[in-house]
């Protein structure tokens, strides 16, 4: 409580007028001062509605004022009190030994009202600084009980807090117990989760029904020996094959014949090339022969040539025969075997060419074939690899986790070993027993009373002697409160939970509500506008059928209006679905008189 509110409250107990209406807070600078502080805290402590005077006392003071009597005051009212004497009529009554006694009597009585003016004094000073420390103490004690207040919603929100993650620990371990049982239980009851549970015999099947597929493959595509290379497992082996290598594929007595055979087939060109020009020279010479002589026997038969023309003619045809000759002879030897051998030699591209080509395809077939039996063996090489970096993880998880429990056993170890101390020191017969028990607090045990008056809180009963008892019941008392608060709390945490999942469920429904599954906010209900599309659709259509009766409506009067047969048949119609026995009637008569009309005509 502030020192204001104090002030106010002390002008209440003494009937202060329009106290009420006075704010503590207001008042609270007068306390600022010191010279101020001291005279309003006694004031605050002492000062009661024994101290005020009444009505009446106030009435005879102002009655007494309006007298005009002398009023003593301060020293002189002393000093008449001092002379003032009891009863001079006893005294001149009394003897001298009784004066003396009364005067005995008298001086015992004013140094006994000294004595206790003096500890009157001491009382009201020990009054007011007990007061003083009540009020110090009282302002203390409510700040303790809002620390205290505060630690326990500290302690309660931290109690459930360690409850919550002592539960989720012991599901933890419940669930961590579950994965590490024996593999002889029940598989359902006992599923597998570590890839280390798990039987590889069939995986190892496959990966060997594999292999040896791979192996007869290799075997029938390669030469032999290749399914050695596949079944080993360096990286070596798995290399690309060189088909034109002399050490895989040929020998040299297959060089040999190949050369043996290009050499063969040079001289069948060679001699196939010299026949060919001379067949052609002969026919070239058979053919320019024939010409000549066709030319010249046309000459000889036009034009008459003499001996000598025709003898410098045949000599001048000699010599050029002989030129001719000896220039067949020259291209015959030298020229046309060099130029016979160059194309033999040309020879060779075509049939290395073709050779080149068949070796590229099998090389490019062989290619084909090691990339199809490569990919495989890596396939398998990944899988295994892959298989032994989950193993490698799962081993460096179950290693972490050994590590940490090893450190959770020894910190429990250690915390069951301090425990254990502590339990023993408390059983020790020293502390807990004591040689003459006391159930009294000793007032120098200010720790204990100061923990009492924590405890008892704001009560106003001050006790001369607390006990053991006492203090006790204040720590039951405080027991069931905090109980209570406790359930309070949890009742109100439940409430404040349903309140939030409630929440939570509404503004749910109202996201659903305003989105409708997808990302754009939505100012209407989708529902609604497709029920008022679909009612405006039915309104259209009603609208459309309601014009299309009204024009049939329309239409029909218009044809009752003109045909009188229409008209009655529809009055026949209206008769027959409202009024059956009216419509016999009007049958009936309209049948007499047709029948009187018949009749009638035959008369």
């Amino acid at each position: 409580m502030s020192c204001g509110k104090e002030f106010v409250e002390t002008l209440k107990k003494i009937d202060y007028p329009k106290a009420d209406s006075l704010n503590g807070e207001d008042f609270d600078w007068l306390f600022e001062t010191v010279e101020d502080e001291a005279f309003l805290k006694w004031f605050c402590g002492n000062v009661n509605e024994q101290n005020v005077l009444s009505k009446e006392e106030l009435e005879a003071f102002s009655i007494l004022q309006k007298s005009g009597k002398p009023i003593l005051e301060g020293a002189a009212l002393d000093e008449v009190l001092k002379t003032c004497k009891t009863s001079h009529l006893k005294t001149s009554t009394l003897d001298d030994q009784e004066l003396e006694k009364l005067e005995v009597e008298v001086q015992t009585l004013q140094k006994l009202k000294n004595l206790k003016i003096q500890r009157r004094n001491k009382c009201q000073l020990m009054a007011s600084v007990t007061s003083h420390k009540s009020l110090r103490l009282s302002a203390k004690e409510e700040e303790a009980t809002k620390r205290l207040k505060q630690s326990q919603g500290i302690l309660n929100a931290m109690n459930t807090k360690i409850n919550n993650e002592l539960q989720a620990l012991t599901d933890g371990v419940a669930k961590l117990m579950m994965f590490f049982r024996h593999s002889n239980l029940d598989q359902g009851a006992n599923p597998l989760v570590f890839l280390s549970q798990f039987s590889l015999e069939k995986y190892l099947s496959q990966e060997e029904q594999s292999t040896a597929a791979l192996t007869l493959y290799t075997k029938k595509q390669f030469f032999q020996g290749i399914h050695e290379v596949v079944e080993s497992s360096n990286e070596e082996n798995f290399q690309l094959l060189d088909i034109q290598a002399p050490s895989i594929c040929d020998s040299q007595e297959i060089l040999e014949e190949r050369r043996l055979e290009m050499v063969r087939l040079q001289l069948a060109y060679i001699c196939a090339q010299h026949e060919l020009i001379h067949l052609k020279a002969s026919n070239l010479s058979m053919k320019s022969s024939i010409q000549w002589a066709e030319e010249n026997l046309h000459s000889l038969t036009s034009k008459a040539l003499g001996k000598d023309n025709l003898d410098a003619k045949i000599s001048s045809l000699n010599s050029e025969i002989l030129k001719l000759e000896e220039q067949i002879a020259y291209i015959k030897d030298k020229s046309l075997p060099a130029v016979v051998k160059e194309n033999a030699q040309l020879l060779n591209m075509p049939v290395v060419k073709g050779d080149f080509d068949l070796q590229i395809a099998k090389q490019d077939y062989y290619t084909a074939r090691q990339e199809l039996v490569l990919n495989q063996l890596i396939k398998q090489k990944a899988s295994f690899e892959l298989l032994q970096l989950s193993y490698e993880i799962e081993l460096r998880k179950h290693w972490d986790i050994h590590r940490q429990l090893e450190n959770l056993v020894q910190e429990l170890s250690q915390s069951n070993a301090m425990l254990r101390q502590r339990l023993e020191m408390l059983t020790d017969p020293s502390v807990c027993q004591q040689i003459n028990p006391r159930n009294t607090i000793d007032t120098k045990d200010y720790s204990t009373h100061r923990l009492y008056q924590l405890l008892e809180g704001e009560n106003k009963k001050k006790e001369l002697f607390i006990t053991h008892g006492n203090l006790e019941e204040v720590a039951e008392k405080l027991k069931q409160d905090v109980s209570l608060v406790q359930d309070q709390l949890a009742v109100s945490t439940r409430e404040h939970s349903f309140f939030l999942s409630k929440l939570n469920n509404d503004v749910d429904e109202l996201c659903d509500t305003l989105y409708q599954g997808g990302n754009q906010l939505l100012l209407s209900d989708q529902e609604l506008t497709e029920q008022f599309h679909q009612v405006e659709s039915q309104l259209n259509k009603l609208n459309h059928l309601l014009t299309d009766v009204l024009a049939d409506v329309k239409t029909k009067r218009k044809i009752l209006a003109s045909n009188k047969l229409h008209r009655m048949e529809r009055e026949l119609y209206v008769y027959f679905l409202k009024d059956e026995d009216y419509l016999k009637d009007i049958v009936e008569n309209l049948e007499n008189q047709s029948k009187i009309k018949v009749v009638g005509l035959e008369d």
